[in-house]
């Protein structure tokens, strides 16, 4: 079988550190979903405009496929120190680097150069992620009242306080602030480093963003264009 990309995503996580490690998380990240010029025709969108979410299947750009695959992996979610069977994770390393979100369709927008373009809210994505797939969220058939979240459900989830200085928030522009604490507050750190001293560093949009995380506080200290 052979699969090629129908769109490309556009969002403001350059590079991987620092995207939120699910769907959902962040819902106030947003981004489009650009569509190849030969899928640019809009009545491939038809009906689509009644659905509040999509399911975006796409491409592990970042995590081609490995020579040879490992059964098992270290979820961030158990700290990485322990290992589970890599179909029992959403682990990037599989054997086929495929991936799956559901994302809030925000709008459906007409763009001079781009065409129909999908506005999508929450995606857990690299800017420039290919898209092998749209499928809209069926609430009826998707949503699974007594599903069980199997190792994730022992695990609390605790999202960190982050603290931008006045002067350093200024830099930003307003449509990125909010996005940007709601993905830090995520803890882009691996789950193996707690250093206090530490400084980390991601690019969001078109800033340098770096950051320290003490306890449970994410202090950010510069903000560079």
């Amino acid at each position: 079988m052979t699969i090629e990309p129908i769109a490309v995503l556009r969002g403001d996580f350059k590079t991987k550190f620092g995207v939120p490690r699910q769907s959902g998380l962040a819902p106030a990240l947003t981004a489009k979903v650009v569509f190849a010029p030969e899928y640019r025709d809009p009545n491939a969108l038809r009906g689509l405009e009644g659905f509040s979410h999509l399911w975006l299947i796409w491409g592990f750009s970042e995590n081609p496929r490995p020579e040879k695959w490992s059964p098992t992996v270290r979820p961030p979610r158990l700290g990485g120190n322990e290992r589970l069977g890599v179909f029992a994770t959403r682990s990037p390393n599989r054997p086929n680097p495929i991936g799956l979100s559901c994302v809030k369709l925000l709008k459906i927008e007409e763009t001079a150069t781009d065409g129909t373009v999908l506005v999508v809210g929450g995606a857990d994505l690299v800017d420039g992620t290919p898209i092998y797939d749209v499928k809209p969220y069926v609430p009826y058939a998707d949503r699974v009242e007594d599903a069980t979240g199997g190792f994730t459900d022992d695990r609390a989830f605790d999202r960190l306080t982050v603290r931008i200085p006045v002067d350093l928030e200024n830099r930003l522009p307003a449509a990125l602030r909010n996005p940007l604490c709601e993905a830090l507050a995520l803890d882009p750190r691996p789950s193996y480093q707690d250093d206090p001293e530490r400084v980390y560093g991601l690019r969001f949009g078109d800033y340098d963003v770096k950051f320290t995380v003490s306890g449970n506080v994410l202090t950010v200290t510069d903000v560079t264009k």
